[in-house]
């Protein structure tokens, strides 16, 4: 016993030494002990130097005119961006004509018709009740405009996605220059991909195609190769073993093996190109989004959701008529799908040949007055004077009071090296010294831009939310987890949440809590939510059963099972869940900017909507580099072992 005693001091401090995290602490402890002293010696106020910034304004202005000079003269725009931009214009022309030619009824019959035949008799009613909807509310010309911009853009997603992800899949060296591309496209928030191409095309529908293309390209280029290298290696070799070419075993066994992950990477797509195309009428794309976006811009809620309903109704729409595609269901033979055809243009001819093209005023239904007319009693009743639980204006006063304005000062109050310093320990804590140094490099970046202050204050909408956001999910994903009667419930809930683009979530929250960076957190809590809500939800459900049930019979109840058992085995689904959660809110507290939300939000959507991309452009840099923090942050990265180790 005494043995044993006089040991214990000995061999504790040794295995905490010994523990990964420890040496990283002591080695940043260190290194500020160091550097600290000199930076608070050289620059004693704590904000961000400004000996240590680039004005980008006079360059980036510069570049801009010389663009807008030369656009209609230089031969790289002539023959090279002219072109592109041609293209573009006449390919979205083009369909939104056909569209058109086809009238109300033939594009209503086509998709039924299309549902029907891949997924069944409910989504074919469910898809020709959408289609109706849209016209009801008089937005069928808004809504082909919307539909012409997201067929270009898909089937130019789907392309270049495609064949990069071919690319990907059959070379491993590809897949390795690849995957930091696609990784870093995948973190940048949507108002980050607008201006660059504002920049080159200006405004307008060319510049809205290509920012959703550049959008919505990634997801189809990940899924084709993972799905090009999850094939079966027996049936590949078996496929070889008959003497094929490379081509051929390509089209005639690897592609065919790939099919569901190549359907899954379009359904994505559509649904990241439907959420740009919302967000690109900010550039001129009009059609759905640009209705929303002057709504919003006028306060005017009713109109703003008699334009969110189609956009919704759309998203679901296309979301489950290709996730049944994937699941293949449905076998539809040639002669089903000649038949719906001849229908859907019988339909079409029938409507022109009566001069039922265009959707009947009279079958129009005004939603905008009677829904302003309730914000108008919720603003009377509900903002305030509610007794006991206040009113909404309330919640986002005191909101902004007691979180965001305390979170904001206080990290502007921290000087510049300590916030470096945290990211540093942070990210190294949770990934790699690259992780850290990715991390901190983008931080830095960040100052060096001048946008110091305003970047911090962004950061405080998203911790502040994505702290909302984890406690509402953590605990309805346990609920979920353990309930699955209330899973079931709450399926669909969170389906039609996450087939929602961005921009339909600030309409809610402006009917709700008026303007400012509370609605924009809000709206960007809803907006991520369901992502956690299923990440965690699925980890919990993936723990070992036989550990669950050795805890119980140990007599462990059930809020112990839980902390020592589904959470600490869940960890690598609840970091996901974290870090997914982080990158959604950046995305909406950054549109929140069109809401009152401020900051880099504000700038970007000040600077695309002044034409001044000087402003746009720098809040754009700071949000990218925002983003790429948050990601390394909350990314776990495992370290590679050596063999034997």
């Amino acid at each position: 016993m005494a043995t044993v005693t006089a040991s214990t001091p000995r061999t504790l401090p040794t295995g905490l030494l010994r523990h990964r995290a420890v040496h990283k602490l002591l080695l940043i402890a260190l290194a500020a002990a160091v550097l600290v002293p000199l930076a608070n010696a050289r620059w004693a106020s704590g904000s961000w130097p400004s000996a240590l910034t680039v004005d980008l304004t006079s360059p980036l202005t510069s570049a801009s005119d010389w663009i807008i000079d030369n656009r209609d003269s230089h031969p790289l725009f002539l023959y090279g961006f002219g072109y592109v931009s041609n293209a573009v214009v006449i390919s979205v022309r083009a369909v939104y004509l056909v569209l058109l030619a086809a009238g109300w009824a033939g594009v209503t019959a086509i998709g039924a018709l299309v549902a029907w035949r891949v997924a069944g008799v409910r989504l074919a009613l469910g898809t020709a009740a959408a289609f109706l909807a849209c016209g009801l509310l008089g937005m069928w010309i808004p809504t082909m405009q919307t539909l012409a911009l997201m067929v270009v853009a898909v089937l130019t997603s789907v392309v270049v996605g495609a064949v990069l992800g071919l690319a990907a899949g059959l070379s491993g060296r590809m897949d390795r220059i690849l995957r930091p591309v696609l990784d870093t496209m995948q973190v940048l928030p949507a108002f980050a991909y607008l201006l660059p191409v504002v920049l080159v095309f200006g405004i307008g529908v060319p510049a809205a195609v290509l920012a959703t293309v550049v959008y919505a390209a990634p997801p189809m280029a990940r899924l084709t190769a993972l799905g090009l290298r999850g094939a079966d290696k027996e049936v590949l070799e078996a496929v070889e073993s008959l003497g094929t070419t490379a081509p051929q075993r390509l089209l005639t066994a690897r592609i065919p093996l790939a099919r569901k992950e190549l359907l899954l990477g379009l359904n994505q797509t559509i649904m990241m190109a439907l959420s740009m195309a919302v967000i690109a009428s900010v550039i001129g794309a009009g059609g759905l989004g640009d209705r929303v976006y002057q709504a919003l811009a006028s306060v005017d809620v009713g109109a703003a959701l008699a334009a969110g309903i189609p956009i919704v109704l759309l998203a679901v729409v296309l979301d489950r008529v290709t996730a049944a595609a994937g699941d293949g269901t449905e076998h539809s033979g040639r002669a089903g799908w000649a038949y719906a055809l001849v229908a859907a243009v019988a339909v079409a001819v029938a409507g022109r040949l009566l001069g039922r093209l265009d959707w009947p005023n009279a079958w129009t239904v005004n939603i905008a007055e009677p829904v302003n007319r309730a914000v108008d009693w919720m603003t009377d009743h509900l903002y305030s004077g509610v007794p006991v639980v206040g009113g909404t204006a309330d919640w986002a006063g005191h909101f902004t009071t007691w979180v965001l304005d305390p979170v904001r000062d206080g990290l502007q109050a921290l000087p510049w090296w300590s916030v470096l310093l945290i990211v540093a320990t942070l990210a190294w804590l949770i990934g790699t010294w690259r992780t850290a140094l990715t991390a901190v490099l983008a931080m830095a970046a960040i100052g060096v831009l001048g946008v110091w202050k305003p970047s911090l204050d962004t950061l405080s909408q998203v911790l502040a939310a994505v702290a909302v956001t984890l406690v509402l999910g953590f605990a309805t994903a346990v609920a979920a987890a353990r309930s699955d009667r209330f899973e079931r419930m709450l399926r669909p809930v969170l389906d039609v949440f996450q087939t929602m683009p961005q921009f339909v979530y600030l309409i809610p929250v402006v009917a709700l809590f008026g303007v400012g960076r509370a609605p924009a957190a809000a709206a960007a809590v809803v907006y991520a939510l369901p992502a956690v809500v299923r990440i965690t939800t699925q980890g919990l459900r993936q723990v070992d059963p036989a550990a669950m049930e050795s805890s119980r019979s140990l007599g462990a109840s059930s809020w112990q099972q839980l902390r020592q058992v589904q959470l600490p085995l869940a960890r690598p689904a609840l970091l996901l869940a974290v870090n997914q959660g982080v990158v959604l809110v950046l995305a909406v507290v950054v549109i929140g900017g069109l809401v009152g939300g401020g900051a880099l939000g504000y700038d970007t959507v000040f600077g695309l909507a002044q034409g001044d991309l000087a402003t746009g452009l720098v809040a754009g840099a700071a949000i990218v580099c925002l983003g790429l923090m948050l990601d390394r942050v909350t990314q776990p990265t495992e370290r590679r072992t050596r063999k034997g180790a």
